[in-house]
């Protein structure tokens, strides 16, 4: 079935089978390879991306609940304001390891500071529970919200 989905502002269209995960759409058939396959039962957060603004396991996402929602991907981030303050902290901060889950982690701290703007420790685990970073890299990642949320209240 033909599928027309807007990502990142551009509408897409692709033919699959209504039930492929979003995931897979966004990787195999529009070749954005930003969003990671991780645990594919949408526990470890690699895949994460925005369905209107919400944060979504794309793995868990079957193409065919999508509907007329704007997708967001870590592809789109630097076009959006919230989205480059994480982009210019997490490079600031020099958190990535291994960089595999950093994409879901900025989709989700994307999400986060959109919801709440100036975060406390309590908010940033709880935004970010079920992003699993195997390097461990979470206090570099709990300082780089905190200043992509500083550097938005000083704009």
């Amino acid at each position: 079935m033909a599928y027309t989905i807007k990502i990142n502002g551009v509408n897409r269209t692709v033919e699959v089978d209504g039930d492929m995960p979003l995931l897979w759409v966004l990787r195999d058939e529009l070749d954005m390879k930003g969003s990671k396959f991780g645990c594919g039962a949408g526990l470890c957060g690699a895949c994460t991306v925005h369905v209107d603004g919400v944060a979504v396991r794309g793995c868990q996402t079957p193409i065919s609940s999508v509907g007329n929602a704007a997708v967001s991907t870590i592809e789109g981030m630097a076009a959006d304001p919230v989205g480059r303050r994480l982009q210019e902290a997490w490079l600031a901060l020099d958190v990535p390891q291994c960089g595999y889950c950093q994409a879901g982690q900025i989709m989700s701290a994307t999400a986060l500071l959109r919801q709440t703007p100036h975060p406390n420790d309590a908010d940033i685990d709880a935004a970010m529970t079920g992003n699993v970073c195997r390097c461990c890299s979470y206090t570099r990642i709990r300082a780089a919200i905190k200043m992509a949320a500083g550097a938005g209240a000083k704009s």
